[in-house]
Parts: C-alpha cells; structure tokens; sequence
C-alpha cells in the first residue's frame, strides 16, 4: 500500500467521523429483513368524519395525575390521551426532570382517530379512576376513559405499574370505518438535535430498523409487512406502541409541519404496550417485546454490542465510566500489538529503501511496467511487505468505528463524570483540555512513526492533527479521552518498537 493510500485511509476516518457530526447520519437498516416489506407512496384520502355529540369539545377538560419510581406523567379526557410524560431517573443541566412530552402538541400522543387530522383527539371522555401512585405498596394501576355517541363508541383503559415504563393500553373500539392510533408529534423526544443521532419517527419491520428523515414525509409513508413496533426517538429516549393484537399498517406523514407515525387497525379491540422512556440495553431487553433493536450501532454492530457489554463490565468493576473506558481501550489494542510491532517494522525497512525507490521512479518514470518490476525485485531483496505498515490500522478500523458508535450514544455516559472538570462523559470537555493534549499526542506520534512520504505529503499529513484537534473540540469527552488514550497506547509502542530496530541497526 503506498503512501497516498495510507493519507487516504487517515483522511476517510476524519471525513467520516465530522460528518456524522455535521450532518443527519444516512437512513440505512440494521440487516436485511426476512421478507420483503411493502413500502409505498399514496395520496392522502380525504378525511372521514366521526360524527361528535355536541358540546363535547367544550367540556371542561379533567386530568389524571400518574407517578410512579420511574416517572410522572398527566392524562387528559380530552381524547383519552396523555398530556404530558416526565422522567425522573434523568436531568436536564438545571436538575429539572427530563420531559418526553411537555404539551401534546399538532397531535396529542395516543390519539385516536380515523384520518390524519385524528378526529377523536379533540373530544371529551368519560372517566373511571382517580390519580394514581404507584410503589411497592400498590404496584399497578388502571384508569379507564370512555365515549359514545350515534353508534360510535371508544373505551380505552391504561394500565400502569410501578417499577417499569411500560404501559399497557387497551382499546375497545365499535362503529369506526377504521381505527387509528399515533404517538403523537412530539412525544418521546426531548433533544432535537439530528446532528449525531436519529431524531422522528422509527419502526421495526421484521428485522428490518427503518430510520425516517422527517423532512421525506411530505407525503404518507406506508409499511403492511411484520410490523413488529413505531417509535418517535432521539439520541437517547424514545417513545413506542408495540401492537399486542394484530394491525394492519403503519403510517407515517407530515402533519402541520411535525412528523407524526400511526397504526392502523380494525375496529374492534385492540391491544399496545407502551413505552416511553430511556434506551436503557438491560431494560429494554427485560421487557422482551423487539425495543432494544431501537439501539443502533449501525454497519458493525456485531463488533459494537460485546464492547459494549465489555464497557458495561468494566464499570461494574470501577464504578466509573471513564476508567472503563481507559480500560476497554487498552483491551481492544491488545490483539493487535503484533500486528502493529510488524507494520512498524515494515514502515521502517520501507524508510530504509526510500532512496533507492526514488532512484527506480526516477529513472523508469516514462515505463510503468518496469518500474513495478524494478519495486518489486527491491521489495524481495529486503524483505519488504508494502502493505504490512497499512494492513494494521485497515484492521483496526471496524473495532474503532464499533466503539466510537457506542461511546456516542449509550444513554449509560450521560451525565457519567470521570474526573476533576469532566463531569459530563456525554458532553464536550468544557476547557477542551483533552482535545488539546489529544491533538499533542497525535503530533508526537507522528514525529516518530517512520515515513516513506515525500515533502509535500509530509506537510499535508502535519495539518491532520490541527484538523483533528479543531473536529474533536465539540466531540464528547468519552470519545476524545478514547482517542487520547489509544494515541498514548500508539507512541509506548512506537517507543519499544524504535528501541529495538535502533539496536538492530547496530
């Protein structure tokens, strides 16, 4: 591998790693599904009407109040929705609970409807229940709304409980032309901010996580094969109805310009678990309902979930993430080290010969062919891989992609501080004093890997640790004290490595 391939290699992982940060990672499935899925563009149809009883808009609205361990949340006979959903395990930087649905916005979360303008949403229920308090004393709860009128009637009943997210929601629906249930425009996400991480709708179809660009919604989007669930989520909550009962389809549009996701059901009854809160790996595999395939690693997540529950471990032992994370680096470069100690090796016999390789391009430049032969019988001579010093970090690129996905976004390093200033794994260092000593270490390392480039690719290669430095001023701690870690790890080596090929030389 010659030297423009190597600047190609560094340059690509820049180029990858800034991108994910300035623009909305690409829209692409975890694997490919079983079955084919039925996606298509339709018209939206015009809306048919419920017929509403007069005055039931106008009723004065009643709210139930629902708190448990976990999280508070306030339900409306308006609809028989739910108003607004607060967690408490999480703060924002005030201290304040974490909101997943602060005002049910363009369309209130659990809405029921049968167009796109969910027609039930707006008018008034019936209640059975009071407030609800949910502990060890009382650990689950039922709260039931109900609505009639000229031979259409709705009875929905929430059940609660006192140490999961999860709500079941029953719905026994009679004299619709068709059923519909959404989550709402807003709920289940709290930050906003595509820039890193998925934010709008998401469903499961089979095996198939299909990721929708909220601004590719212009018209309905419509999926009728193994719906397994429908979510809204950002980087590091959610919230999603998972079908008990089978469903037909599942929509997703642009409403009054907020990106909204539905089922659509007979009329009949119809049974969801919901769950809003955070992606949480254990949690979500307790529940055994498909959730935990919401948390996406993307193209090399069967590299990224044992590290993952290798950084899981180290905590455990540590009681702190970013230990764990030291730690986990040094495990991941372990197996390496022979492959590296042999592409340094190579890099400085390549070193060695460069005049003589100059000499061969000088002299055969106007002969391709010859030339390759003339480098080739050189490369013999010395015993020389040309691709030994690239092979190491191509190797190296999988498992650096797999951690630094999820360094970016398990929920487990929000909020998880490390030491002194960096309280905030999640967050960028607040006196960019690691990306600093990051873009120090990435200097030094290069003053002593050896170098076959000539002058020109050297000083471009010099820029690299500025452009790095500059990129990583915005990166969270985590991923920067990674990277810090790994280039300390990379000059010991070289270190031992100059060490021994100097005595070699003598």
């Amino acid at each position: 591998m010659d030297n423009k391939t190597l600047l190609a290699i560094i340059l690509s992982i820049a180029v990858i790693i800034g991108y994910q940060f300035l623009f909305p990672p690409p829209q692409q499935p975890v694997v490919k599904p079983p079955q084919p899925v039925t996606e298509k563009k339709v018209e939206t149809p015009e809306p048919v009407l419920v017929p509403v009883a007069p005055g039931t808009t106008s009723a004065p609205e009643k709210e139930i109040k629902i708190e448990n361990e976990l999280y508070s949340a306030v339900l409306s006979s308006k609809g028989g929705t739910i108003k607004s959903w607060a967690i408490k395990a999480y703060k924002d930087k005030k201290g304040q609970d974490v909101i997943l649905l602060k005002k049910p916005g363009v369309l209130p979360a659990v809405g029921i409807g049968t167009n796109d303008s969910f027609d039930l949403a707006n008018v008034n229920f019936s209640i059975s229940g009071a407030d609800l308090r949910l502990d060890s004393n009382k650990n689950s709860g039922t709260v039931v709304f109900e609505y009639s009128h000229e031979g259409v009637s709705v009875k929905r009943t929430y059940t609660f409980y006192s140490d999961t997210y999860k709500v079941d929601i029953s719905d026994e629906v009679a004299g619709l032309p068709e059923y519909r249930i959404s989550l709402g425009s807003d709920f289940g996400i709290y930050e906003g901010d595509a820039s890193s991480a998925h934010v709008g709708p998401i469903l499961l179809t089979g095996t198939d996580l299909k990721e929708l660009n909220p601004k590719k919604l212009k018209e309905p989007n419509i999926f009728k094969e193994n719906l397994k669930w429908i979510a809204q989520e950002d980087k590091y909550f959610f919230a999603a109805l998972v079908p008990v009962t089978p469903v037909e389809e599942a929509r997703a549009w642009t409403y009054k310009d907020s990106p909204v996701i539905a089922f659509k059901s007979k009329a009949s009854v119809n049974k969801f678990v919901l769950y809003a809160g955070p992606k949480e790996q254990k949690r979500l595999e307790k529940l055994n309902i498909g959730l935990e395939h919401i948390i996406n690693y993307g193209f090399f997540s069967i590299i990224a979930r044992p590290l993952f529950w290798v950084l899981i471990l180290f905590y455990g032992f540590f009681g702190n993430y970013g230990w764990a994370i030291i730690l986990l680096t040094i495990v991941t470069r372990i197996p390496f080290i022979p492959l590296l100690n042999k592409g340094q090796k190579s890099m400085r016999k390549l070193q060695d010969i460069q005049p003589k390789m100059a000499e061969i391009r000088e002299k055969y430049k106007k002969d391709p062919p010859k030339m390759q032969q003339e480098m080739t019988g050189l490369y013999k001579k010395h015993k020389v891989n040309p691709v030994g010093g690239c092979l190491p970090m191509l190797l190296q690129i999988p498992v650096f992609f797999a951690l630094y996905k999820v360094l970016l976004i398990a929920i487990e390093l929000r909020g998880a501080p490390f030491m002194l200033w960096i309280v905030d794994l999640s967050a960028k260092d607040p006196y960019y004093v690691l990306p600093i000593v990051m873009g120090i270490t990435m200097v030094i390392q290069q003053k002593m890997t050896p170098s076959t480039m000539d002058p020109k690719q050297a000083k471009l290669m010099m820029l690299m640790p500025v452009v790095f430095t500059f990129m990583f001023l915005s990166f969270a701690s985590g991923l920067v004290l990674y990277w810090l870690i790994n280039n300390i790890l990379g000059i010991i080596q070289q270190f031992f490595v100059n060490k021994k090929l100097a005595k070699q030389s003598v």
